[in-house]
């Protein structure tokens, strides 16, 4: 097992994974849409927040929990949905899964994952599980996953609304990348020269978790071909209601940034929205989420959570997302650079980064409560 013992941030992991993992792999994990303008600026852009901090206050304890999808959290943080976590590790999805319970925070698991609905609910019946779903054109196996969903337990339904059709993610056309990965010779000189990823992964059968039994799920695709086939980019709203409906527990979007979509959304009655651009994965160009962030909390009001998705790397950054009114935010590449690096014992460092960075810049910050953050804690600053 890697030691992670001199691994002092999420960037850390993320040069771990790009040792770790054959490079189109890593890049179909890492990379964004055309120039990856938007991801920088998911990144950049919580720069444009500077914290103003209090002295001369008791700092001895701090308290970082927080209410995500109605229900209590240690901390302000859910795993987001990963598609295809698995190939990363073996079993990629079960282990985010089982260091999400032992964190006390959610674990939302994707359509396009490798392990399946009832693999991960059997592997952690204890965690705080979410599913992810998209807008398939076969509606009967879409709602077939929400019932399974259902009935395994998970308590909130994810939808996301952003991939009608797949962004144009240029590092996975130049590698030509598929999945599973196709044998080529760049790929397995690649894959030759990370020993350990080629011992984890010769012990590992391929699935299409969610998708085993669907015939236009097999075979070696490319991820566009993947999500042209089986994603349906006619959904409306009149169909997320038609979900709504199906799902009798919390129910969150994903995947806005205007707010006129946070409008539709309260009419159908979800509990949530998740401010997200799909990490820079879709539309190059689109608004960073923490700049959409605080119109969209305005929008939404006290009656529907905020959640913010897309560029977290730093317990810095959540913290300016609290004080900017999200309840919370979820992480993607963060937990996905740690299973890489070092699988479950991978992902529990992620986490534990975050939690540790929050608690010392709360520290210093002169604040006892995550709780207490407002947009007073914060000062825009001019770039």
């Amino acid at each position: 097992m890697p030691d992670l013992s001199t691994v002092s941030n999420i960037d850390d992991l993320r040069s771990r994974a790009r040792c770790a993992l054959p490079r189109a792999l890593f890049d179909f994990v890492d990379g964004a849409a055309g120039d990856e303008t938007t991801a920088r600026h998911n990144r950049a852009d919580f720069d444009r927040y500077g914290f103003r901090p209090r002295v001369g206050r008791d700092v001895s304890t701090i308290d970082l929990s927080a209410t995500m999808a109605g229900r209590p959290a240690a901390l302000p943080i859910a795993l987001s949905p990963i598609g295809f976590a698995g190939l990363c590790w073996p079993e990629g999805e079960v282990l985010a899964a089982r260091a999400a319970a032992r964190a006390g925070i959610p674990a939302c698991l994707s359509t396009n994952s490798i392990a399946s609905i009832e693999d991960v609910a059997r592997a952690v019946p204890e965690g705080e599980n979410w599913f992810q779903l998209y807008f398939l054109k076969d509606r009967d196996w879409m709602m077939g996953l929400v019932r399974r969903a259902k009935d395994a337990g998970y308590r909130v339904l994810v939808l996301t609304l952003d991939l009608p059709v797949a962004g144009r993610r240029e590092r996975d056309v130049r590698n030509a990348f598929t999945v599973p990965i196709r044998p080529r010779l760049a790929t397995l000189a690649g894959t030759a020269l990370r020993l350990p990823f080629l011992a984890r992964s010769t012990r590992t059968r391929f699935r299409f978790g969610n998708f085993e039994g669907n015939p236009h799920a097999d075979g070696f695709v490319s991820i566009a071909k993947h999500v042209s086939s089986l994603f349906d980019p006619s959904a409306t709203w009149e169909d997320v209601a038609r979900v709504r409906a199906a799902w009798d527990g919390p129910m969150i979007v994903k995947g806005l940034l205007h707010p006129d979509d946070v409008e539709a959304a309260r009419r159908i009655g979800v509990q949530g929205i998740s401010v997200s651009n799909h990490g820079g994965r879709q539309l190059d160009g689109s608004l960073s989420a923490v700049a959409a962030l605080p119109d969209m909390v305005a929008t939404a009001g006290d009656d529907m959570e905020v959640l913010l998705d897309s560029g977290v790397r730093r317990g810095t950054d959540i913290l300016k997302a609290r004080a900017l009114g999200a309840s919370g935010v979820l992480i993607g590449r963060a937990w996905a650079y740690g299973l890489a690096a070092a699988g479950e014992a991978g992902v529990d460092k992620a986490i534990e980064l975050l939690r540790d960075e929050m608690t010392n810049a709360m520290m210093l910050l002169g604040e006892r409560e995550i709780a207490a953050l407002t947009p007073s804690h914060l000062t825009e600053i001019t770039l």
